[in-house]
């Protein structure tokens, strides 16, 4: 292994190798004449709405015209309490509040400049691949598939992107934290020396979940719970601890790894309704230079919380906390904390996308390279996980998930539950069933 020069690492960097890449020469894509630039926002859940309401906060010419969920009620309820909050720039009238399944296709439909994508995971490939051929710019929130398959589609809708000069901004926020640059810029310039091995941790407690309501069907139900189904949520691992993986893979330069191996179990989700997922996993990846990743979920009542990256040098040591709560370095015995930014990075993610369009091709962003890595490094750890088995990246990259009968509310979703209310995980290779 080599130590490698700043030089290397800012061309290579997940931040800015959108930025370097080349820049097609096709019609740029920009902001109206008067540098009002119109957004639509696609799932407006509390994710949803608070990306919308960040790319409000990022800039002040910045518009939301439409949006559309599978709940109606619930979703112009949250449109609403946007609309107090920004006033007339959040101007969804009935006519551009859109529900059903294919609701996102009438949002792109629309006259918007940039398409917010933040549904449940399983659908974003669809979706980013729609809005790149309808024209659109993208913010897509992390995670951005669920299975090698969507992974594939996302790539060749970025580099469809680049043709098209559509930018593409992805929600793994800690790349645009002003501290987590700092530390991850002086690991790149030897600070800690040569990286070996990198711990992403993320323990907390249970996930939220909402009571079945009368006259509910099971789809309805999965949908209003799906961070609790593997279907749409793909794992724990994907839907959360993917901030940590990201920070890890961010220290190795986006390497991507060559295959994993772990373990996992349903110690405490045994009960009635608490859907098909693991609440605990350790996954071991592998890289082709001999350096390995370490990953540890969690999410068991009563146990200690952590949402940590720590990178091991051969100097010292780096620890990068989830959104900016710690970054420090480690050389010699001491400590050097890194202050963390003014601005959020849910602004900046933001403020890049806005800005790249702005600039009509100057500021070319296209974060797919490491948004398909980091989700797809996710994946491989699930698969391995539930397995038993050592899974390689070619292995993750053939995959294809579950889905339901049809994209309705009436349709029969992929993961029933048995006559007492669980629900049993569907594996590839073996299935332990429950700890009775």
């Amino acid at each position: 292994m080599h130590v490698r020069s700043r030089r290397d690492f800012l061309k290579k960097s997940a931040l800015l190798s959108a930025a370097l890449a080349a820049i097609p020469s096709t019609p740029k894509v920009h902001a109206s004449e008067n540098n009002e630039l119109k957004i639509g926002l696609v799932g407006c859940g509390g994710r949803g709405c608070g990306a919308a309401g960040n790319a409000l906060d990022a800039d002040p010419n910045v518009k939301l015209i439409c949006a559309a969920d599978v709940f109606p009620t619930r979703g112009k309820s949250a449109i609403e309490g946007l609309r107090e909050k920004y006033g007339d720039r959040v101007d969804v009238p009935e006519d551009r509040f859109f529900d059903g399944f294919d609701g996102y296709k009438k949002v792109l439909e629309q006259d918007i400049d940039i398409a917010l994508l933040v549904t449940p995971q399983h659908f974003r490939p669809t979706m980013i691949k729609a809005a790149i051929d309808a024209g659109k710019h993208v913010f897509a929130e992390k995670p951005v598939a669920v299975d090698g398959v969507g992974i594939k589609m996302i790539q060749e809708a970025g580099e469809l992107a680049k043709q098209k000069g559509l930018n593409i901004v992805g929600g793994l926020v800690n790349r645009y934290g002003a501290s987590a640059k700092e530390v991850i810029s002086r690991i790149a310039d030897g600070a800690i020396g040569e990286v070996v091995t990198a711990r992403g941790d993320r323990m907390g407690g249970s996930l939220w979940m909402r009571p079945r309501t009368e006259g509910q069907t099971e789809m309805e139900y999965q949908m209003t719970n799906w961070v609790n189904f593997n279907w749409m949520a793909s794992e724990y691992i994907n839907d959360v601890t993917i901030h940590q993986l990201d920070i890890a893979l961010w220290s190795f330069n986006d390497a991507t790894p060559v295959g994993a191996y772990g373990m996992g179990g349903r110690l405490t989700r045994r009960g009635e309704d608490t859907g098909d997922m693991y609440d605990s996993m350790a996954v071991v990846y592998e890289f082709a230079d001999g350096r390995s990743l370490y990953a540890f979920s969690r999410q068991i009542p009563g146990s200690f919380s952590r949402a940590l990256t720590t990178i091991n040098g051969s100097k010292g040591y780096a620890v990068i906390g989830n959104l900016e709560s710690k970054a420090s370095l480690f050389i010699g015995g001491e400590e050097i904390k890194i202050p963390r930014g003014e601005t959020s990075g849910y602004v900046v993610e933001h403020k890049v996308l806005i800005d790249a369009v702005r600039s009509g091709g100057d500021k070319y962003v296209n974060n797919v390279g490491y948004m398909t890595n980091s989700t797809g490094c996710a994946i491989l750890g699930r698969m391995c996980s539930f397995n038993g088995q050592y899974v390689t990246w070619e292995e993750m990259l053939e995959s294809e998930g579950d889905k339901p009968s049809e994209y309705s509310m009436t349709a029969t979703p992929p993961t029933l539950p048995d006559e007492k209310g669980r629900y049993k995980i569907a594996l590839p290779c073996a299935e332990p069933g429950y700890l009775d």
